[in-house]
């Protein structure tokens, strides 16, 4: 269980890393809220379908599994999304990760609040905060024109990682057992209906819609891919690791965003990613100690099984 954990978390963040790529395409074509609702429209349908084909129960029946889904589609889809879509079109891709690079610190503070179980260590705390400074030399913003830019984009991207956070920490602390295929599906629709809305109160237009090849290909990629697959991988894991451990995916997504900016866009990857990624990864290693340490003899059993 423990390495089926791993591997969905990283895979996990280089799915949600992707998807930087593909935004950075499709906000060429679309208008950002409206960008962010046929992406959703679209990943809906298809996790509704799925959800009839593998879940137990293909829809919510009780009040509380309802306000699950109402947390998901109002925080964890519409909110998240709509904020932070329009908030980068006014500040860099690199500022963004960072801002966004808070939401396990903002996790942690509503988990305080919320979930006094989910309290991190010293040990994790600082861990945390490596992870942190990991990010800002990964992205390598420029903090003078961070904090000479537009405060209002950059506090919208803020607002985004809020949103994520809380939503988080709030779908957690719910009780209901809700098939996650459902979950998703319904928090999906519920969420597109509410991009769409926003989309028309901001005065967005689909005749503002320039339909290419380009376009249709970031559309159905984001849907598919960071999406439906995305998504089902974060909430079967905020149900095993908990919204602050699970959150953390925010600090390894940019490895994987620069990995393939550098494979598929030629975007350079410099020293300062290489000492960005080790400082991540030391930052981790300080959070999970414990379960490392518990891991070890099993590790040292497997490499000298190999012959080293």
């Amino acid at each position: 269980m423990a390495y089926r954990n791993l591997l969905s978390f990283v895979l996990l963040a280089a799915v949600w890393g992707s998807a930087f790529v593909g935004i950075k395409a499709g906000l060429d074509f679309f208008p950002p809220v409206l960008f962010a609702a046929f992406r959703f429209d679209v990943a809906s349908v298809l996790m509704l379908g799925y959800a009839a084909y593998a879940a137990d129960r293909f829809r919510p029946r009780t009040a509380g599994e309802w306000w699950l889904v109402a947390v998901g589609s109002v925080f964890l889809i519409a909110g998240y999304h709509a904020l932070l879509f329009v908030g980068e079109q006014g500040t860099t891709s690199a500022a963004a990760a960072v801002i966004v690079s808070l939401s396990p610190v903002l996790t942690t503070a509503f988990a305080r609040g919320l979930l006094p179980d989910e309290r991190l260590t010293l040990a994790g705390l600082v861990g945390m905060a490596l992870g942190f400074v990991g990010v800002v030399v990964l992205a390598q913003p420029d903090f003078e024109n961070l904090l000479a830019g537009d405060l209002l984009a950059e506090g919208l991207v803020l607002a985004a990682a809020v949103a994520f956070a809380l939503g988080s920490v709030l779908t957690r602390r719910s009780e209901s057992r809700l098939p996650v295929e459902t979950l998703e599906a319904w928090s999906m629709l519920g969420g597109a209906l509410w991009l769409h809305a926003g989309s028309l109160a901001i005065g967005e237009s689909p005749a503002a819609v320039r339909w290419t090849a380009e376009a249709a290909g970031a559309l159905a990629y984001l849907a598919v891919v960071p999406s439906a697959v995305g998504f089902l991988l974060y909430f079967y894991l905020l149900d095993r690791l908990g919204p602050v451990e699970i959150n953390l995916v925010s600090y390894v997504a940019p490895i994987f965003a620069a990995l393939i900016g550098f494979a598929l866009l030629g975007e350079v990857v410099d020293a300062a990613t290489v000492v960005g990624f080790a400082i991540v990864c030391s930052g981790f290693a300080l959070l999970k100690h414990r379960a490392i340490a518990a891991e070890w003899p099993h590790i040292r059993a497997v490499l000298g099984g190999s012959g080293r």
